[in-house]
């Protein structure tokens, strides 16, 4: 029969001790093995929402340039078409969503036209604010083709032309927020 240790402070600190540094070590192994395939898979939808928010191109230039509205900077993925500039897509977000953040790629073709938005991530309410992904709802197709000189976009209910999700104003609020933010950066920085 074994003997039972005798319970004191010090045999508790190295049980808690021990149990606290096999759980480091668990969870650091778990770093590490999931860290590359992760790092993998946010390239490959970046590379997709780039992909999808501009015309066909065959070269990319990378430029991070400073937000008009904040000292956080965008990234500007500028695409050719043999060697002629076809349009950018700007990595943009705002803070203004129902759940916090939101960042989306916005593609601004050379006129300053919209042609096509993508959700990179966001943490909006499953079934309402989520719908800004155009897996889940049209909404974002009312973007293409727009060009907001002069007029900021805005839903309805403000004054402008996009039409909200229903149930989730403020998280089509924050959408256009992303994509005026988008745009104004554009028009400030063009060449």
């Amino acid at each position: 029969m074994a003997s039972k240790k005798e319970s004191n402070f010090l045999n508790m600190v190295l049980t808690l001790f021990l149990v606290a540094a096999i759980a480091a070590l668990a969870l650091g192994g778990v770093y590490v093995v999931t860290k590359e395939p992760i790092a993998l898979a946010k390239k490959k939808k970046l590379e997709a929402a780039i992909k999808k928010v501009l015309p066909e191109f065959d070269t990319i230039q990378t430029k991070m340039v400073k937000a008009v509205d904040s000292e956080d900077s965008l990234t500007f993925y500028i695409a050719s078409n043999k060697s002629e500039v076809i349009g950018t897509a700007i990595k943009s977000f705002t803070m203004k969503g129902f759940s916090g953040e939101i960042e989306i790629m916005v593609g601004i073709l050379d006129n300053g036209t919209i042609n096509n938005t993508a959700v990179l991530s966001h943490k909006e309410t499953p079934g309402l604010g989520d719908k800004m992904d155009i897996k889940k709802s049209n909404f974002p197709e009312q973007f293409m083709g727009l060009n907001p000189e002069g007029k900021p976009l805005k839903v309805t209910k403000d004054g402008g032309n996009v039409d909200a999700i229903t149930a989730a104003t403020i998280s089509s609020r924050a959408f256009c927020d992303a994509v005026n933010r988008a745009y104004e950066t554009f028009e400030a920085n063009k060449n």
